[in-house]
This record gives C-alpha cells, structure tokens and sequence, in this order.
C-alpha cells in the first residue's frame, strides 16, 4: 500500500455494496415464477459484474491513498461466497446482513436497509455498481446515497482524491465529466473502470474458510475468521421499512418479448445505393 501525497493522512474508510444475483445468461424457462418474481433456486448464482467493478474502485483508492475497505451484502447465508471472493482480492473485512425482516425486498427497502448498516460504518466513500443484473433498475446506489444525505456520482470511470474531495470522472453518455465532490459521496461504478483485480494466493488460504457466525442450538459459533453478521435489528432499522411491508413494487405480470427477423436487402455503401434505397421507401410510403 502506498500514500499519495494528495490524499489525506490515515487515508480513506470506503465501503462496498455488492450482491450475489442469478446468472441471467442462464435464463430458462424455469427461471419466473408465476408470482413475476425470480426463481433463483433455477439459476446458478454469482457475483454481480458492476459490483466487482465498485469493489476495484474502493480497492484503487486504498491501493494508491491508504486506507480501508468494509464490503457489505444483503442476502441469505449462501452470500458469503461473495464476500469471500472480496476478501481474497484485497477487502479488509466482510459483513453478511440477513435477516428474515428482508425478504422480499424492493429497491427502495433495499436501500433503506443497507443505508442503515452503511451509515453504522460512518465511510468517507461508498461504492455501489451501477446496476445488478438480476433487475437492472440502478436505483439501488443513488437511493442510499439519498437516504445518507451524500453527494451521489454515477457510472464513474476513474477517481482520485485530494484531501477531503474526490475527483471522479464519470461516463454522460456523449462523452466524459469530471466532478469535484467533497466527501463523503457515493459513487456507482460501471465496467469502465476496470475489471476486478485477481485474488491473492495468501488471501485465498487466510480466507477459504471464512464465513458468517452460525448457530448451534441457539448458541452462536465463530466460523474460521469469520464474516460480521448484522441483522436490522443490529442497524436500527424500522420493520415498517423492511421486506414486504417497506416495498411499495408490485410486479403485474412478465411478458416475454421475441424479436423475430424477416426478409432484409443489402445496400450497397454507395451514393447509388443510398439513392435506389431512399426512392424504395418513398414509393412504398415508409418515409415522404
């Protein structure tokens, strides 16, 4: 680990959400339910890509100004895969938030619960991808930036820090935007930034065991280097906020969409070409 100069002493507390999603790649007609929501049990589950990108952000910033970096997933015990995946790359502590409270949901109890187990780690930089891909709403980073009050930067491509701000270049679709934004901030990530680091050899013999606390006959027993556990109850949360009782979404039905191809006529790239094309759609009324 190295200090930039133009970074601040003790360097930065950064946090990561990740989540652990079905591989959409491996849709089948198993993969709904008739409800509309996801059969995950169908789908083999995986770390969510976006989400890999925001932990090499947060990872970038500790490489090059110090730090730390906490990664955070909501989800059954089964998530601690992820979060092992974290550690073994380079993330300095793991925490599983699960809770029965959480089920079901939505994006905005979803961020609700993780803006308050986010808010309990009081981090100078918060790291989300910019989307996960088992919804594709990217709600989830800037709803949390909200309910914590931080500056929110979107589809960043590249950060570095001076002092109490971050300068963050961020995709805008027509090109790029460099923002100047005081901390703390939330920043979603896109793949731009650069793929996830490989995992270390000696982090993957520390960490290959670890896991979350687990109970026996009531009793709680540390696993091998365990990963925190933290339920809404541990982060203040309100169940009124929480699961189904905090998700206004309702999903009315899943229409499959199938694009079918039909005849299609080459065009030569010439001014006779574009010419004898533009007449044709005059003729048959399609433009004119």
């Amino acid at each position: 680990m190295k200090t930039n100069t133009s970074g601040r002493a003790g360097g930065y507390n950064c946090v990561v959400c990740i989540k652990q999603v079905p591989d959409t790649s491996k849709v089948t007609g198993q993969a709904m339910k008739a409800d509309g929501t996801i059969n995950r049990a169908a789908l083999p589950a995986i770390f969510n890509p976006e989400d890999q990108n925001a932990l090499e952000a947060a990872l970038t910033v500790k490489e090059n100004y110090g730090g730390t970096v906490t990664v955070i997933t909501m989800g059954l015990p089964k998530a601690c895969d992820i979060l092992r995946t974290a550690l073994m790359c380079g993330a300095d502590k793991a925490y599983l938030l699960t809770d029965r409270k959480a089920a079901g949901s939505d994006t905005l109890a979803t961020s609700y619960i993780l803006s308050q187990a986010v808010k309990s780690f009081k981090p100078d930089l918060v790291f989300c991808g910019r989307q996960a891909i088992d919804g594709d709403t990217a709600q989830t980073g800037p709803q949390i930036a909200e309910k914590l009050d931080f500056a929110a930067i979107t589809y960043l491509e590249k950060i570095e820090m001076d002092g109490d701000y971050a300068i963050a270049t961020r995709d805008i679709g027509t090109g790029v935007e460099t923002d100047r934004v005081k901390l703390p901030a939330l920043f979603t990530v896109t793949d731009k930034f650069g793929v996830l680091r490989p995992m270390e050899v000696r982090r993957v013999m520390k960490y290959k065991k670890a896991m979350a606390p687990v109970e026996n006959n009531g009793v709680a027993l540390e696993g091998d280097l365990a990963i925190g556990q933290l339920s809404c109850a541990d982060i203040g949360c309100e169940d009124s906020r929480c699961g189904f009782a905090g998700s206004p979404t309702n999903v009315n039905k899943i229409v499959s969409v199938v694009l079918a191809g039909g005849d299609f006529k080459e065009v030569a790239a010439t001014d006779e070409g574009v010419n004898g094309l533009v007449a044709e759609l005059i003729a048959d009324h399609t433009i004119g």
